[in-house]
């Protein structure tokens, strides 16, 4: 009689281990979190705005075609950028308008302009702010 309590009573604690075990793995408990910081590509594009290509006059004349893409910290944050859309497109064509082809080209050139874009879309937005700006097409002729 006593050894059938003790072997009910390991059974148990061994049941009560394994559904601890499941319990921990299910609920992503031992699962350690990216070092880098870096979100996976689905996490990006769903805090992401196409704002599309842009066709417009530069100061010298030029015509540049250009396409974007705006990444924010969250979606409250995308969705503010969505409803804004025609006052980020209004802001890209008035800051190409004041710049020349040269101003475009190279590395800094674009990386420049990207800055001076997601600054410039920050001060219009109430929720959250703009991570990142992506130029996704560009043809200046």
């Amino acid at each position: 009689m006593k050894n059938n309590k003790v072997l009910i009573f390991i059974t148990i604690i061994l049941l009560v281990g394994a559904a601890g075990l499941l319990a921990y793995d299910k609920l992503d408990f031992g699962k350690k979190e990216e070092t880098s910081g870096e979100q996976s590509i689905d996490d990006v594009l769903k805090v992401t705005v196409d704002i599309g290509e842009i066709a417009t006059n530069l100061l010298d004349n030029r015509y540049v075609k250009i396409s974007f893409m705006i990444e924010t910290d969250g979606k409250n944050s995308k969705e503010e950028l969505e409803k804004r859309k025609f006052q980020v497109q209004n802001i890209i064509i008035t800051e190409l308008s004041d710049m020349k082809a040269p101003d475009l080209q190279g590395k800094e050139g674009k990386q420049g302009f990207e800055e001076t874009l997601k600054s410039k879309i920050n001060e219009i937005l109430n929720e959250g702010q703009v991570v990142k700006v992506y130029i996704t097409s560009y043809i200046i002729s």
